[in-house]
């Protein structure tokens, strides 16, 4: 099996960053393996230069103000913090990194329900800019040609991104969506670091849902021992801890989370790379067996999924690992659940989830 090894960034891709988007692009890459240390970011780029990486004419010191100066980041009691926009930043730059692998154009972007043979969706009096990844069967041509016009008079036949304008439409469902990710210990043994790929992936849906589908409802929950959600903007520092696996106990409270969702279309996008090892017994003790897959504590589990699909709740699973063993739990919670699975690479995860999420939100009606 190819190996992807996440613990060093691999730096020649970049070259030599000579500019503040350079820059900035790689600040964030940094601060997703840092779990949102900009002391350390700051640390990492230094000696980055020392290297050679950053160009010598860029002055780091002058690159640190700017970030303040724009409010990306913060000075709180002598620490440098990341602020609410470096937050968002960090999102946005997630999206955008994950969009470049999402070259299939197969059902791309699309986020309409099926109706039957005739009718047509009702155009709303909303209008706005293109975002990416929307419809292009929703843009407003003779609006966006008006914007090229007063952007370029000499030149206006030729259509930029910036000149496009989508025209909002009725039939736009709402999709409540709870992402499960997994923090065991394992998410980062033998030197390669799962956790860092699936933490870019809850970013990335976060600033699409968030600036695209603002009906839809997003929680991020961490699963090792213990279920724990986590707020949007505390996600940058998210970080693998010494768990085991509690898969019951994330089902348990993403169920419960979507229950209360008046959503039509409900789904858990569960990222992990182990087996279940622990559960939650009826008297509240906690039952551990890291050897195998333990009956009781699979059993349990898959109890778990069975009351998602009673509930309409699908459960798509992304396994970053390949294990005959663990395929065989995967496959049983999925057909039992009726969802679906996938088994991939880290470095393949951003577009596989993306893709599933463009597809679940179409209306299953």
């Amino acid at each position: 099996m190819k190996k992807f090894i996440y613990s060093e960034i691999n730096l020649d891709k970049y070259g030599s960053v000579q500019n503040f988007k350079q820059l900035l692009k790689l600040f964030n890459q940094l601060l997703l393996r840092t779990h949102g240390d900009v002391e350390e970011v700051f640390k990492w780029m230094e000696t980055l230069q020392e290297r050679g990486y950053i160009s010598q004419d860029i002055d780091l010191q002058d690159f640190k103000d700017q970030l303040d100066e724009a409010s990306y980041i913060e000075n709180k009691n002598g620490s440098w913090n990341l602020a609410d926009k470096g937050v968002q930043s960090l999102r946005k730059s997630s999206l955008n990194s994950l969009f470049k692998d999402f070259h299939n154009g197969d059902g791309k972007g699309e986020h309409k329900t099926h109706k039957g043979v005739g009718s047509s969706p009702e155009e709303l009096p909303e209008k706005r800019p293109y975002r990416f990844g929307d419809d292009l069967e929703n843009v407003d041509m003779t609006g966006s040609y008006w914007n090229a016009m007063k952007r370029s008079p000499l030149n206006s036949q030729q259509l930029e991104e910036e000149d496009l304008i989508i025209q909002e439409r009725e039939n736009n469902t709402s999709c409540a969506t709870v992402l499960l990710l997994d923090v065991s210990h394992s998410m980062i043994l033998y030197g390669e670091d799962r956790f860092t790929p699936a933490k870019q992936v809850a970013l990335a849906l976060t600033e699409l849902i968030t600036t695209r589908y603002k009906k839809d409802s997003l929680d991020i929950v961490l699963f090792g021992n213990e279920a724990i959600p986590v707020a949007i903007k505390d996600l940058p520092y998210a970080s693998v801890g010494p768990f085991h696996t509690n898969t019951k106990a994330g089902l348990n409270y993403a169920r419960k989370l979507l229950e209360r969702r008046k959503s039509k279309i409900k789904q858990i996008i569960m990222v992990t790379d182990g087996k279940p090892t622990v559960i939650h017994l009826p008297s509240g003790e906690i039952y551990r067996n890291t050897f195998g897959l333990d009956p009781r504590i699979i059993n349990r589990t898959l109890d778990e999924a069975v009351i998602c699909r009673r509930r309409g709740i699908d459960i798509t699973t992304f396994m970053v690992t390949r294990d005959p063993y663990l395929e065989d739990f995967v496959n049983k919670l999925t057909e039992l659940n009726q969802g679906k699975a996938y088994f991939s690479s880290p470095d393949d995860l951003g577009g596989f989830v993306l893709k599933d999420f463009f597809r679940r939100r179409q209306s299953r009606a």
